[in-house]
């Protein structure tokens, strides 16, 4: 009974670990009081390319005295810019999304919240987004990606300026739809080509370059800020 019971045990364990391996971990909270190096990593030492103008640097992405993540976008040189990225270790499926968070109030950035997964990780593009353009911080941005394919852009009013103070954002992801709340209203709802693959959960700052039509021109102004007081996942 007993080498039946340690089996089934076993065969538990393994049918859990590919669980999470296949639909991603099943829940998470996080304070962002400090980092957790094994729940969060810091990009450091490369660039995205394309229309990121700056290189992510690991002290970038730094918690204040008040236990808050503050990402940076600074400028090391003329004309020569770091900016902060903070991700999870971990890969999440279906479920709600929740973060805090106050963006950078700037022409030309971007501070996000959002999921991803791509080659890099041996998958398809599938990306979920909140994103704020500095330009106009009382309007929120989400999109998402297919297997690579976007242009879901939604726009959306807040009635506040989000760079003042922190508000709640997030995304309830399902097979079938992508729901968008903003403070618990929701604001949006998507239904159509709706990503499948479990992705990390990603928070950046960075500045673009020839993409004015859409951020407005990077004014070189720093250093900039992008608050996150905490995040939170509530899978299915």
């Amino acid at each position: 009974m007993k080498k039946r019971w340690i089996a089934l045990c076993s065969s538990l364990v393994l049918l859990a670990s590919l669980a999470g391996t296949a639909f991603g971990a099943t829940s998470l909270w996080e304070p962002l009081t400090s980092h957790n190096s094994q729940k969060w990593e810091k990009a450091d030492g490369w660039s995205n390319g394309a229309m990121f103008n700056c290189t992510w640097r690991a002290k970038n992405a730094t918690f204040t005295s008040d236990g808050k993540l503050r990402l940076a976008l600074t400028s090391p040189s003329t004309n020569k810019y770091d900016c902060g990225e903070y991700r999870s270790t971990a890969k999440f499926g279906y479920g709600l999304y929740e973060v805090s968070m106050k963006p950078a109030k700037n022409t030309g950035v971007v501070s996000s919240f959002f999921t991803y997964t791509g080659p890099s990780d041996g998958t398809q593009w599938d990306e979920i987004d909140i994103e704020f353009l500095g330009k106009d911080t009382t309007k929120v941005q989400f999109n998402y990606y297919t297997n690579g394919v976007g242009g879901h852009e939604k726009v959306v009013d807040l009635g506040f300026d989000a760079s003042k103070s922190y508000h709640t954002y997030a995304f309830d992801w399902q097979p079938g739809s992508i729901t968008w709340y903003v403070d618990g209203v929701k604001k949006h709802t998507a239904t159509s080509n709706i990503p499948k693959t479990p992705g990390k959960i990603m928070m950046n700052l960075w500045n673009g370059t020839g993409v004015d039509g859409w951020l407005g021109p990077y004014n070189g102004a720093n250093p900039l800020y992008a608050y996150y007081d905490w995040v939170k996942y509530t899978g299915n």
